[in-house]
């Protein structure tokens, strides 16, 4: 029975496993919940089926268990979701009429907003009136009080004007002063008013009151300074000459000097105003502002009141028609300035000067002095200059007055560096142009003196070992002692700038030497072993040496920051991004293209020289690269060693041109002639005598003989071991000299290297250039060495 019923019952389970297949297949088709790349229902289906059914036939009777257990499932679900949608629609319904409720009381609030508004304008409609009312009174209210402010200012002025006055009256010279201050405040703080009037009328009380004060103050000062000798026209014999009436007189110069002192603050004022009008007029500035130096404070009134009889004294000689008035004697009045300043210099640091520490007064007496004179000076000079510019002999004076006038002010009278000299007026653009120009034209007019004189390739240190190591010729001595100068002139100069165009200059005038050079050289290179080539090639060595020592001075290396930063066109005019950043970094310099030039030209001004040497040497080399070498002796059967007679003249011409180099060339350019000549004569004997010739063992022995005990001694005078600078003809004499067991032994190996290639022996023994360099040959390659092998003529069997 169990099988007829297992029979049956596996068709019904499988009717109803395909339709419930086909439904979920179905329904899956149509739902829009699975994505694209999940399972499909039936697929999912066959996986459940899978896990709960398996392969096993007789699982198939919970097959009903299973299904009902999905109803239950379908049922619950359906029962959530038909309570979920039953529950939305309330939701919605409490939201909508939420949203009514809160429109109502918008619209609510939006009528009550309209009625205030309106209430609101008819408020300020009738309020109108009462605010126009309100507003008149209050500007009549604020009319009135400026009014009374202006009218209390004015009080104020007069009130401080009838202090001032019977100050003065009662000799109340302190109240007076401190009555001149206020009122100079009262003007500061009336400076951003409006009121025009008043303030014209407040500097003009404080102008009126404070020129009674210093007049009065100032005639004391001077009745004082008269008893005390001033000015101090001559050197002081005595440094305080004594006085019956020292101690009051030394009371009363303190109490002055305070005083004026104390009336500065009004006379700044005053003298920044155009109704000032000082006694001293106040610096005359340079035209230009590019280079006008920076504001600096006025003299304090003191020191003013002391430069009146000096310049008095100066307007009074070099001014107008006076002989002393010279434009071609501009050191008269400079070095009268310097005069009057040292004179001075005793009495302002003994008397003026621990009166302002007492006073403490921030300001120096000797600098304030030397400040109001160069007031004086600067004035002239502005002025000789701009007359000057078409003269250059008299324009040239005035420049170097000028520049020894600001040396001796910097040095002898120290006065600060932060304050300006003389040197901004000659930053004038007209000015430094005629400056540049005259600097040129100067220096060019003497490179054609010195070039054309008649010493110029000769050194004047040639009798004098010990100073002529470089052997400068005079003419390019006397260049670059020009180009120094011109350095020292500008190296002062308060601009960078300026000092630019002057290096621009320099570079230019260098570049013009260089091809003056060149063409004298070209003239003389028909004769390259003549005195004037070799001055030419001293003179380009001798411009390099001091230009690599200028690329390092610190001064041109400042100059080389201030162009890089300046970017200036003078000096970097065509430098690429690389060039402009090696300046930048230090690693070049200002001068690294002219150097290039001048390496170039002493590089092929000292090749042609070598060329022409060693052309003579090779000609005398001839008949001892002919000598019989295969037939002479052995060195047994000689009882003396002696220099092959053909080398005598190659010999006695390496002798005589190597002592005519060291006499006339430069000690590095001789370093560079006699190591280059080496090298030439050693590739000369290497080709044209040893490789040219067989050698018996007589002929290495004497080839040998003539390079180590007379050839190398003549260049053992300039090094240690000359024998090093001819490689090639110290290792092929080696190699010839080879007794004849070592030469098989060494031919035999290098032959068995150049037949078995890389392989020819086993990893261990080691290769043949080991055994050339247990030789003392290390610079012939192994096939240089088989051929010297092969010129030897003693060998066994021959």
């Amino acid at each position: 029975m169990a099988a007829p019923t297992a029979a049956i019952a596996k068709p019904m389970m499988k009717e109803r496993t395909d339709s419930l297949l086909e439904s979920l297949y179905t329904s899956s088709k149509g739902s829009d919940c699975l994505q694209t790349d999940s399972w499909t229902g039936q697929d999912y289906l066959v996986d459940f089926l899978e896990k709960e059914v398996g392969s096993d036939l007789k699982s198939l009777k919970n097959v009903g268990d299973l299904l009902e257990k999905l109803r239950e499932e379908n049922s619950v679900l359906e029962e959530q979701v038909v309570t979920v949608s039953s529950c939305v629609p309330l939701k919605v319904s409490a939201a909508l009429l939420a949203a009514e409720e809160a429109a109502c009381s918008l619209k609510d609030l939006l009528q009550r907003e309209q009625l205030t508004s309106i209430k609101l304008q008819q408020h300020l409609q009738g309020a109108k009136p009462w605010m126009e009312n309100l507003s008149q009174t209050l500007n009549q209210v604020d009319t009135i009080e400026r009014h009374v402010k202006y009218l209390r200012c004015l009080q104020h002025i007069e009130e401080l004007s009838g202090a001032v006055q019977q100050c003065l009256m009662t000799s109340s010279v302190w109240e007076a002063i401190r009555a001149v201050d206020n009122m100079a405040a009262l003007d500061a703080g009336l400076s951003r008013s409006g009121c025009s009037h008043l303030q014209d009328y407040l500097r003009e009380t404080l102008h009126f009151w404070h020129k009674i004060i210093k007049d009065r103050l100032s005639n004391d000062f001077e009745k004082v300074l008269i008893q005390l000798h001033w000015p101090i026209i001559s050197p002081p014999t005595q440094s305080l000459t004594p006085m019956a009436n020292g101690q009051e007189t030394n009371s009363q110069l303190e109490l002055l000097v305070t005083q004026l002192l104390a009336l500065q603050t009004s006379d700044d004022l005053i003298s920044q105003r155009p109704l000032a009008s000082c006694h001293v007029a106040p610096p005359t500035r340079p035209a230009s502002s590019a280079t006008a130096p920076s504001q600096v404070p006025p003299l304090c009134l003191p020191i003013q009141i002391m430069l009146l009889p000096l310049s008095r004294r100066f307007r009074y000689h070099f001014y107008g028609n006076r002989q002393t008035n010279s434009l071609s004697k501009p050191e008269w009045y400079l070095t009268q300035v310097l005069m009057w300043m040292g004179n001075s210099s005793t009495f302002m640091e003994e008397k003026i000067q621990p009166i302002l520490d007492r006073a403490e007064a921030p300001i120096s007496a000797m600098v304030e002095l030397c400040r109001g004179l160069l007031c004086l000076v600067q004035e002239k000079v502005s002025s000789d200059a701009s007359r000057l510019l078409y003269d250059d002999v008299l324009f040239c004076h005035l420049v170097e007055e000028v520049l020894q006038f600001e040396k001796e002010l910097r040095s002898n009278q120290s006065y600060p560096q932060s304050l300006p000299g003389l040197l901004h007026l000659l930053l004038e653009d007209a000015t430094l142009q005629k400056w540049l120009t005259v600097e040129k034209k100067m220096a060019v007019e003497k490179m054609d003196a010195m070039l054309s004189a008649e010493g110029a390739w000769s050194s004047q240190y040639k009798d004098i070992s010990d100073m002529d190591e470089l052997k400068a010729p005079d003419c390019a001595e006397t260049f670059m002692t020009l180009l120094q100068v011109i350095t020292d002139r500008y190296r002062a100069l308060p601009c960078p700038s300026a000092q630019l165009k002057f290096l621009g200059l320099q570079r230019e005038l260098l570049d013009d030497f260089r091809i003056r050079l060149t063409q004298v050289m070209k003239e003389e290179s028909r004769c390259p072993l003549g005195a004037r080539y070799c001055a030419i090639l001293n003179a380009v060595n001798y411009i390099s040496t001091i230009l690599g020592d200028w690329g390092d001075n610190v001064f041109f290396l400042q100059l080389q920051q201030a162009a890089v930063s300046l970017g200036e066109e003078v000096v970097m005019g065509g430098l690429g991004v690389m060039e402009v950043g090696r300046l930048a970094s230090l690693e070049g310099s200002l001068f690294e293209g002219l150097l290039a030039l001048l390496d170039r030209l002493k590089g092929d001004m000292m090749g042609r020289l070598l060329e022409w040497t060693m052309r003579e040497i090779t000609e005398k080399a001839k008949p001892y690269s002919q000598d019989r070498w295969l037939s002479l002796p052995a060195q047994q059967d000689q009882s003396t060693m002696t220099l092959s007679s053909s080398a005598c003249p190659m010999m006695l011409c390496v002798r005589d041109r190597l002592l005519n180099l060291h006499q006339v060339l430069s000690f590095s350019l001789f370093q560079l002639a006699w190591q280059g000549l080496a090298e030439r004569l050693d590739h000369v004997l290497y080709q044209d005598v040893i490789l040219s010739n067989h050698f018996s063992e007589g002929g290495s022995a004497q080839l040998q003989f003539d390079m180590t005990r007379n050839l190398f001694p003549l260049f053992g005078h300039y090094c240690k071991r000359p024998e090093n600078f001819f490689k090639h003809v110290k290792e092929a004499c080696i190699i010839l000299c080879l007794n004849v067991g070592s030469a098989i032994l060494l031919r035999n190996l290098l032959k068995e290297s150049e037949e078995g290639g890389t392989g020819w022996a086993s990893a261990e023994d080691p290769p043949p250039e080991c055994a050339l360099n247990e030789l003392g040959v290390y610079c012939l390659a192994s096939c240089d060495v088989s051929i010297l092998l092969n010129l030897r003529a003693s060998w066994p069997g021959q």
